[in-house]
């Protein structure tokens, strides 16, 4: 059997019935664009340690076909877990002798250090989005006291908030993908892990902006172009925009979620509370992610102590 037959097999009957169509997405273009121009014209038992090492190292080396250069570390992973996963359900399946993904060399993923704003460039972030007239640019000031991610954001409905009792409900997230016809689209599903489903105390200080803004409201939407569907990426463009004109060095919008949480910290809120309204799985994946905020606020803690002396 070729592996690109399998592939297309495996994909149809194994994986499109239980994983979110965004994975199911993902899955389609890494087998579409990587692996089966590279690998579909093998045999089963043809995929052997060193052609995977030889197809994933040329991967990092010259996957992108763009730029002629390599492939990102989370990108050639990407692959491998698709090259792991289909091998894997084709040996148990006795379609294949032996499974070689796991004596592969991945490359290494070192994780990207957290970038968030200042208290000056954040002040300067609200001011223009409070002077800007369109009311879509609110998000960002949301972002910003709430920790949304952007995906959680674009997807946040009014029946999601509740003004009276100060609170935002994150039931469901968006990305940006393709509908059936192949066109791009904003696709709407569940959050991205099962904790991301939470509730998030609104600042009170947030509430009479959220009233006027549904008050001019003519969308289900919270963040809303008129009958213009907002889009992923045109956010980010929007959000780069406005960076640009105060002048601020550029971070993605992912920043925002990091001020929040850098600013959380040195305001003293506890792990457990910051790591359940960020949605993490548990409080060590915010120690980890935000350790240097965290060390820096127990400095200040220490040199408070030390005034004693």
């Amino acid at each position: 059997m070729k592996y690109k037959d399998w592939l297309r097999e495996w994909l149809e009957l194994y994986e499109k019935p239980s994983v979110k169509p965004r994975t199911y997405a993902q899955y389609c273009d890494v087998i579409e664009r990587r692996l089966i121009p590279a690998l579909g014209d093998y045999d089963m038992d043809e995929l052997e340690t060193r052609v995977l090492q030889r197809y994933i190292v040329d991967l990092s080396q010259n996957g992108n076909t763009r730029t002629g250069k390599g492939l990102a570390p989370n990108s050639v992973n990407a692959v491998v877990l698709v090259l792991h996963a289909s091998l894997a359900m084709a040996y148990a399946l006795g379609l294949t002798k032996a499974v070689h993904v796991d004596k592969i060399k991945r490359p290494t993923v070192r994780e990207k250090p957290v970038e968030s704003f200042t208290t000056e460039e954040q002040k300067l972030i609200e001011q223009a989005v409070l002077s800007d007239r369109r009311p879509k640019m609110f998000g960002i000031v949301l972002c910003l006291y709430t920790g949304l991610r952007i995906g959680e954001l674009l997807a946040l409905e009014w029946s999601d908030v509740n003004l009276s009792e100060a609170e935002l409900y994150v039931t469901k997230s968006c990305y940006d993908g393709k509908d059936e016809n192949g066109q791009f689209c904003r696709i709407t599903g569940t959050p991205k892990t099962e904790s991301s489903r939470r509730v998030i105390p609104i600042p009170k200080q947030l509430i009479p902006h959220l009233r006027e803004l549904k008050k001019k409201s003519n969308s289900k939407h919270v963040v809303s172009d008129g009958a213009k569907i907002i889009t992923v990426r045109s956010y980010q463009r929007s959000f780069e925009l406005l960076l640009k004109k105060q002048k601020i060095s550029h971070h993605g919008f992912h920043a925002l979620r990091h001020t929040f949480a850098t600013r959380a910290i040195e305001c003293g809120m506890d792990v457990k509370s910051l790591s359940e309204i960020l949605g993490h799985k548990n409080p060590t994946i915010t120690l980890k992610r935000y350790v240097h905020s965290f060390m820096a606020h127990k400095r200040e803690y220490m040199n408070r102590l030390g005034k004693l002396l």
